[in-house]
């Protein structure tokens, strides 16, 4: 039986979050993509908490742009943020989608504004 994208993106996803934990000193920075926009979340594992959000739609630069650009725009975004609340070091969960397009564009532009992962 053929399995759908959605079906197969879950099975990678649980796959990936087995290994990937974010903690305290090294939270995870998540991505989330849909068909028009872009998100990344900074979350804490251990306490459950949300430490700093971006996304295409609440940036009105990024909402009218291309969607490799709208990445990097949220990436530089998520970055600039989370080095505001102390973090520098992050483990990268791609949320069970290919690294590449969109998602490579979120985390090489958040790297290069200055995130270790």
């Amino acid at each position: 039986m053929a399995k759908t994208k959605e079906t197969r993106r879950a099975r990678i996803k649980t796959a990936i979050r087995r290994k990937v934990r974010g903690n305290g000193e090294r939270p995870r920075l998540t991505v989330f993509r849909s068909n028009a926009d872009i998100y990344a979340q900074v979350i804490d594992d251990e306490q459950g908490r949300t430490l700093v959000s971006a996304g295409s739609l609440k940036d009105k630069q990024a909402h009218g742009a291309s969607g490799v650009e709208q990445a990097k725009l949220v990436g530089k975004v998520i970055a600039e943020k989370a080095r505001a609340a102390g973090i520098e070091k992050v483990v990268f969960d791609r949320n069970g989608y290919l690294y590449h397009g969109r998602v490579k564009a979120l985390a090489d532009a958040a790297r290069e504004a200055g995130l270790n992962f």
